[in-house]
């Protein structure tokens, strides 16, 4: 904290739900703002978190102590609004020094009228949260009372009360043009999607329709896309449910894919359950285990929900390595070397395609026997590191039609023989096919049971 910046500023105060206050200065627009705190633990990129649309209804901890260094740049925002509550941090940079910056982190806060606060032991407060999960705070510069400010954080809404879809998806369709010649055309359910996932995606020459979250699935299938797309976005995926009937309606009749709170619309379209974690998964080093490749990915993201993959359905034991029970910890999974399938009523065989190495939950899955496949975390990596960009192109190859879909040797889509792919004891993939879900060439492990 940089006391000669802080002399002059307003006092403010972060008030938790479970009492604990922490008093710093503010470093942002004046007042008070209530939601859900989270904590993020990216070392930069905090441009694109701030406008990252899935952090509405949210309080965002950075838990990276020095914040601002390099200023903002209008390239690098992720929305055209800040969506998120708050902002938290250990010392803000007042003057940053970058040749592109065009303000400070401050002034963009200003400008936006988002509440922050500085000065904070965010150390102390990720651990806190991490702890008592996440939880309902307040940042205030105008009730510096800590007894009071608890007492209000306490009767506030939670953030499941309230679908924040609506506030952050656009509210007509547009169409987005390929930056090369447009090779297929597909239709993008808009949650709350990042700049960068729409670049990422237009950068594969896909015309992308970009469509609000409550378009009815058959307004989509009478545009006749190769493929649809369901986005991030924020909030309880329980609360989007015009969303999950169009997914229900459109899985078995066009590629789909999905990403963060479109793995869950997915899930729920799937006939499955989705948990709320203890305080999510927030930031640019997660690292994730692609179980078809046996390699590990460090991946950005950024959810409380996940998908509780034993809801799918049952384990199918002979293309499960043998084994017929689910595991509670998926990381399992990964030491069997072994991608699990299990018998899903809605949609036949699905598997289990990514497993989150720090606290062994679901990050992806592959539908067998219809076109789609989902992941939970952000391939297009706005901030974060790139290892997990290849899902974009998975999505070409499996609107191509590809018989290669899981990075093994099939006739066709469901109808793989069980001499082939991550089936029995071995996890193999051939020398040359790349996956939809994998890298080129072949795993270099093949664990027996």
């Amino acid at each position: 904290m940089n006391l000669l910046v802080s002399e002059g500023r307003p006092r403010a105060l972060l008030a938790l739900e479970d009492g604990t206050t922490f008093t710093g200065w503010s470093a942002g627009a004046a007042g008070e703002t209530f939601g859900e705190v989270v904590f993020n633990t990216s070392m930069t990129g905090y441009q694109e978190i701030l406008s990252d649309p899935s952090y509405a209804g949210q309080i965002v901890t950075l838990t990276y102590p020095q914040v601002g260094n390099y200023g903002v740049c209008e390239a690098d925002f992720q929305a055209s609004r800040l969506h998120l509550r708050g902002l938290v941090v250990r010392d803000m940079c007042h003057t940053p020094s970058n040749w592109r910056a065009t303000a400070s982190l401050p002034e963009l806060l200003r400008s936006r009228e988002v509440v922050a606060i500085e000065g904070v032991d965010t150390r102390a407060l990720t651990l806190r949260i991490r702890g008592g999960g996440a939880m309902r705070a307040a940042i205030s510069t105008e009730d510096l009372d800590p007894t009071s400010l608890v007492a209000r954080v306490r009767q506030s809404p939670g953030i499941s009360g309230h679908n924040y879809v609506p506030d952050v998806s656009c509210d007509t369709a547009r169409t987005e043009h390929a930056q090369a010649t447009a090779t297929r055309r597909i239709v993008a359910y808009d949650c709350g999607m990042k700049k960068g996932i729409l670049d990422a995606l237009t950068a594969r020459a896909f015309e992308v329709r970009v469509v609000p979250w409550d378009t009815p699935a058959r307004e989509v299938l009478a545009a006749g896309p190769d493929g649809v797309f369901f986005s991030n976005g924020p909030g309880d995926p329980g609360q989007v449910w015009a969303t999950v009937e169009a997914a229900r309606e459109l899985l078995g009749k066009t590629p789909v894919f999905g990403i963060c709170l479109g793995n869950q619309i997915i899930t729920l379209a799937a006939g499955g359950r989705i948990e709320k974690l203890p305080f999510g998964h927030h930031g640019g080093n997660e690292p994730v285990a692609n179980l078809l490749t046996r390699r590990v990915e460090i991946t950005a993201q950024n959810h409380n929900f996940g998908t509780v993959f034993e809801s799918l359905g049952p384990i199918i034991p002979e293309e499960s390595g043998g084994f017929a029970a689910h595991e509670q910890d998926l990381r399992a999974w990964f030491h069997r070397g072994i991608a699990p399938i299990v018998r899903n009523p809605l949609w036949g065989r699905i598997q289990l395609t990514h497993v989150n190495l720090n606290d062994g939950t679901p990050e992806g899955m592959q539908f067998l026997d219809i076109p789609a496949f989902s992941c939970q975390y952000h391939p297009e990596a706005k901030p974060g590191p790139s290892d997990s960009t290849y899902f974009f192109d998975s999505f070409m190859r499996l609107m191509e039609g590809r018989s290669d879909i899981l990075g093994v040797r099939g006739d066709a889509l469901g109808t793989r023989d069980s001499a082939h792919g991550v089936r029995g004891d071995a996890l193999s993939i051939p020398d040359d096919v790349p996956g939809i879900l994998g890298h080129e060439g072949r795993s270099s492990h093949a664990q027996t049971r």
